[in-house]
């Protein structure tokens, strides 16, 4: 297949443009700073001569957008929401005007859609879309629409030949230097890795390995088009989270730490303490309802081959 991914240098980019062309797949990323052979220049708002990469190919794989790691201040805000509505908006308009258009567009989607919760899991039918939960705060509801303004933008594009799937995904686990494994054990090897304000906030994750495998499954399932979750069936309070990567990695004690001190860390990381707090207790009900057969469902598995990874390189 020839499978072109708009935004693909961030972490799941890389491990896409990995997998895929390990498998014998010709893989175009596009991007604003080509630097490797297979990269096409493009700006991710204006048609150019990167949407003839589209033309003809088999599999658009849409990650354009601005990293949610940083301070969520107004302007980085309005630069997560504009970064994803125009990419998307481009990426249809480019399919759309395509003479031989790809079969299928998977565009990237956040499992932040889902309320903060902790009494029931959030799948794609029954699952609480977030926004208007109590005690919160405020600007998070803004996560909450720029992931809504993300999946309206695939919805409406006109791209009749181009089944359309919007990837609901929740933290992607690796041994990449960056991602937000890398961050969790440096935590957990420097002491740090207890519970957080509680521990109580339900953490959703996927391992990289079943992230390729999905992404090659919904290629293939001409019957799947619209939300799919992306995360494994066993999401799990972070304390147990926690305590799992500290036995993963062999470390008996992690320091508990408050809420205040969770924005002490945030800040002095540039980061935001929704990706710490928020409770994501999403599972894939249309994966698991297609047959998906998950290599890593649960934590303790996904962690131990992690930590092997990281041991041996990679």
């Amino acid at each position: 297949m020839k499978i072109v991914i708009p935004g693909g240098t961030g972490q799941v980019g890389e491990i896409l443009r990995r997998a895929l062309t390990s498998a014998g797949h010709e893989v175009v990323v596009l991007t604003r700073r080509p630097s490797r052979k297979g990269e096409v220049v493009w700006d991710g708002e204006t048609l150019g001569a990167w949407a003839r990469e589209i033309d003809g190919s088999d599999l658009v794989v849409n990650l354009a957008g601005r990293s949610v790691n940083c301070r969520y201040t107004p302007a980085n805000l309005r630069a997560m929401m504009d970064s994803r509505v125009r990419s998307t908006q481009v990426v249809g308009r480019a399919i759309a005007a395509a003479a031989r258009p790809p079969r299928v567009w998977l565009q990237m989607s956040t499992a932040t859609l889902y309320a903060h919760r902790f009494d029931a899991p959030n799948d794609e039918a029954t699952g609480l879309i977030g926004g208007d939960e109590p005690g919160v705060p405020r600007y998070w509801r803004y996560s909450v629409e720029i992931a809504k303004a993300w999946e309206r933008e695939q919805e409406r594009a006109e791209t009749p030949h181009t089944r359309k799937v919007a990837l609901r995904t929740a933290m992607v686990m690796s041994p990449d230097r960056g991602g937000v494994f890398d961050v969790l054990l440096r935590m957990t090897r420097l002491g740090l890795g207890g519970p957080l304000a509680g521990g109580a906030q339900y953490v959703s994750w996927i391992h990289d390995r079943d992230l390729v495998r999905a992404v090659e499954f919904l290629a293939g399932r001409d019957d799947l088009d619209g939300p799919v979750n992306l995360a494994a069936p066993g999401p799990l309070p972070q304390a147990a989270f926690m305590r799992t990567l500290r036995s993963a990695w062999g470390v008996p004690v992690g320091l508990p730490a408050t809420r205040w001190m969770a924005e002490l860390g945030a800040y002095a990381l540039r980061s935001d303490t929704e990706l710490l707090l928020k409770s994501r207790r999403v599972v894939p009900g249309r994966l698991l309802g297609a047959g998906f057969a998950f290599e890593y469902p649960q934590w303790r598995e996904a962690a131990d081959d992690l930590v092997r990874r990281v041991c041996r390189g990679g």
